[in-house]
């Protein structure tokens, strides 16, 4: 009794070989992350491990494993395992997914920042150069660099907490593609693993532990575009050793060059014995750019400046990062206990000037942002698999433990020479998260999962120029979580889901007391702001080969202060209310097509009545992205993508909006061999002038009144391009 059994009982279905192997399931949506996901897990030890195989039973199964004796699961030949496929009966909500090697293996991905464009209806945009942070928008938030989206590689959070530019600070450029194994994501606050970032949503990023062969590709494209990559694993000892290096280049078409050049590689060892298993990861990475950013409208329609010219050619940066990553599991008929432990030291130095002359009309508003940390985490998990009431159940027990030591500032700069100090602090920020969840399946057509969660903070602040600006906060919170599951009737079951949650403030806008600017009195920010989510969907396999989502969704936020990171100090913001619908589709007709179409519209508002408007500026409101991807056909592979990014209101009164942004993108490749693969990807075929990003605020150009001029700030999207690459594998 498997939960290989338990999907094929409600469709005759065969799992492939490359479901073992954990190569395929291209695009699993809903896979939860101690059912789909560990299930394709464990399916990894079966081959050549009947040991292995005997202990891999679902956690359905595992419950009453106590009084049967364990069945040896046969060789079983591959059909397909999809995101269209069976997770009826296995996910815990309807926004919930699992994408796999497959689909971003054929998706024409510009950056690695994209890769997180698989889950639906997120946005993944660029503001400044390709080394900077990318800005994400989800379920009605504009989530600047990473905030209120919680992004994990293997279990070990990548969101930066008080970061110099920005809370929650997601870089993902150290991504690798090649090595992804699969994107697990959940949107909303339901989910007791979840914790600080994560009430728009999360994503667990997991690499493979073994690759099936050594790949070695060269990329080479339009704007000094230049990629070339090394991976693959080998048996050392008892286990496997992966590794993997990249290098890249990237000018872009700006008139100043990005420059952008990349440095990057993995290294990972991992053993299975059985039910026991373990990874050691050691990941570097290093990049310095040149930054174009956004430029004020007026400057291109005056005739100024150019769509690819910078008002300010000194802005850009460098960043490094470096990890060890330690990993141990152990699944039995009984239990699963998991245990993880993180080491990480990042930096970054950036300089920007998004108002050019409006504050210091002489030097430019040109600033330094340098980030420097030291960050170590543990996490660890215990499940035990009983009876609850006669009924299958699981019960979860873990603990999170997270600790950075940061060194940052704002300092004033002029071509990245440092004019004055702005502030300049030390911080210390710890916490400590135990949770605990329960999953019972009380009959066939209803299960539960209930869970809560206890988050307790320590900001520790020096502060080297204003004494009134440091100091010691404490702050905890409990958040409950509830789940449920009605179904399936026809291959379809409903979902409601609810929780609280919440996400960290800024460590030095928690002990603030003194604007750094002005010198005025403002009000410290409260340490952690509270969410409120809730979702009402659906998932059908009624029709054959596709699988549909919808997803009825509802998020507040409490009164909450911000830290700014351009600014140095707080600033105010409402309680917020979000509320919206996701509809997601993926369609598998034949075994070498797929199609998929996933639409997204959120509404987001403050509460209360402000005669500046309730409008959040910024926030998304319309996503639709679509696609076609052949996989295999006659050593054919590839397909066009189609992205549709919104209008937005830019400011609260809704009296400005942004244009909608539309790119089409695609890819066609061929395999000639075994060996040899040639594939080409295009982007933004129709060549449209859109804008990646958009945003309203106040700047001066050269010779303009001293108090500014109110303008639409955009970075346009880069015209039509090319990018070829050979393959060959070994």
């Amino acid at each position: 009794m498997s939960l290989y059994n338990t999907i094929i009982k409600k469709k005759p279905l065969i799992i492939s070989l490359e479901i073992i192997l954990g190569l395929s399931c291209a695009n699993l949506q809903a896979a939860p992350k101690t059912d789909v996901a560990e299930v394709v897990e464990q399916a990894d030890q079966i081959e050549g491990n009947d040991k292995a195989a005997k202990s891999n039973t679902s956690k359905k199964a595992k419950s009453s494993a106590k009084q049967e004796k364990a069945e040896e699961l046969e060789t079983v030949e591959v059909e397909d395992f999809g995101r269209s496929r069976d997770l009826v009966g296995i996910a815990e909500s309807a926004s919930q997914g699992h994408v796999g090697q497959e689909q971003l293996k054929y998706r024409p991905i510009s950056r690695p920042g994209e890769i997180l464009e698989t889950v639906p209806g997120l946005i993944a945009s660029q503001h400044s150069g390709e080394g900077k942070a990318n800005q994400y928008y989800l379920r009605g938030f504009n989530l600047d660099h990473g905030t209120d989206f919680l992004t994990q590689i293997d279990g070990v959070p990548v969101n930066l907490t008080t970061h110099a530019h920005g809370q929650g600070w997601t870089d993902t450029n150290f991504l690798i593609p090649e090595l992804i194994k699969t994107v697990n994501y959940q949107k909303g606050n339901y989910y007791a693993e979840n914790g600080d970032f994560s009430s728009a949503g999360a994503a667990n990023i997991q690499y493979f532990d073994a690759m099936p062969d050594t790949l070695v590709k060269f990329t080479g494209g339009m704007f000094d575009y230049y990629r070339g990559l090394a991976t693959g694993s080998r048996k050392l000892g008892d286990g496997n050793l992966l590794y993997a290096g990249e290098i890249v280049n990237n000018g872009g078409p700006w008139t100043v060059s990005n420059d952008f050049q990349k440095y990057n590689g993995v290294l990972r060892y991992s053993e299975e014995h059985g039910e026991t298993g373990w990874n050691v990861t050691a990941m570097a990475y290093k990049a310095d750019w040149n930054a174009t950013d956004q430029i004020a409208k007026r400057a291109v329609t005056s005739g100024l400046i150019g769509r690819f010219d910078a008002i300010d050619p000194t802005d850009g940066g460098a960043s490094e990062r470096y990890s060890l990553t330690a990993e141990w599991h152990r699944n039995t008929n009984t239990s699963a206990t998991k245990v993880m432990a993180y080491g990480l030291y990042s930096t970054l130095n950036l300089f920007s000037n998004f108002t050019y002359f409006l504050n210091d009309p002489v030097n430019g508003d040109q600033f330094n942002q340098p980030d420097q940390r030291w960050q170590t985490g543990f996490k660890a998990s215990h499940t035990i698999y009983h009876k609850l009431a006669g009924a299958e159940s699981e019960s979860t027990f873990g603990l999170q433990v997270r600790n950075d030591n940061i060194d940052n500032g704002l300092y004033l700069t002029k071509a990245r020479q440092r004019l004055s100090t702005v502030r300049q602090d030390s911080v210390w920020v710890t916490s400590a998260s135990p949770y605990a969840e329960n999953k019972t399946r009380w009959n066939d057509w209803f299960r539960t999962t209930l869970g809560v969660r206890f988050d307790g903070f320590r900001f520790n602040v020096t502060n080297s120029n204003i004494a009134a600006n440091q100091g010691e906060r404490y702050d905890g919170l409990v958040s409950p979580k509830l789940g449920m599951v009605f179904g399936p009737w026809a291959d379809t079951e409903f979902y409601l889901n609810g929780g609280l949650g919440y996400h960290s403030n800024d460590g030095r806008g928690v002990n603030t007391r003194i604007d750094p600017s002005s010198g005025d009195s403002v009000k410290s920010a409260v340490p952690l702001a509270r969410t409120y989510g809730s979702e009402i969907g659906a998932r059908t396999t009624w029709i054959k080969g596709l699988q549909s989502t919808l997803a009825i969704w509802w998020l507040d936020i409490d009164s909450e202060l911000l830290f700014s990171g351009d600014a140095g100090t707080t600033e105010p913001s409402r309680p917020s209310r979000r509320y919206g619908l996701e509809f997601a589709n993926y369609y598998s007709p034949t075994d070498w097509l797929t199609l998929d179409a996933d639409f997204s519209y959120s509404k987001s508002r403050f509460r209360g009545n402000d005669p500046a408007g309730n409008y959040i500026p910024g926030s998304i409101e319309t996503v639709i992205a679509t696609g076609a991807t052949v996989h295999d056909f006659y050593g054919f592979f590839g397909g066009p993508r189609l992205r549709y990014f919104g209008p937005r209101s830019l400011i609260e009164d809704n009296s400005v909006r942004s244009k909608p942004t539309i790119m089409l993108s695609a890819m066609l490749g061929y395999e000639f061999n075994k060996t040899w693969t040639l594939q080409a990807e295009m982007f933004n075929l129709l060549n449209r002038t859109d804008s990646a990003i958009d945003y309203y605020y106040t700047s001066r150009l050269p010779g303009e009144d001293l108090a500014g001029v109110n303008d639409i700030h955009f970075h346009p999207v880069e015209p039509i391009n090319f990018r070829m690459t050979l393959s060959a594998k070994f």
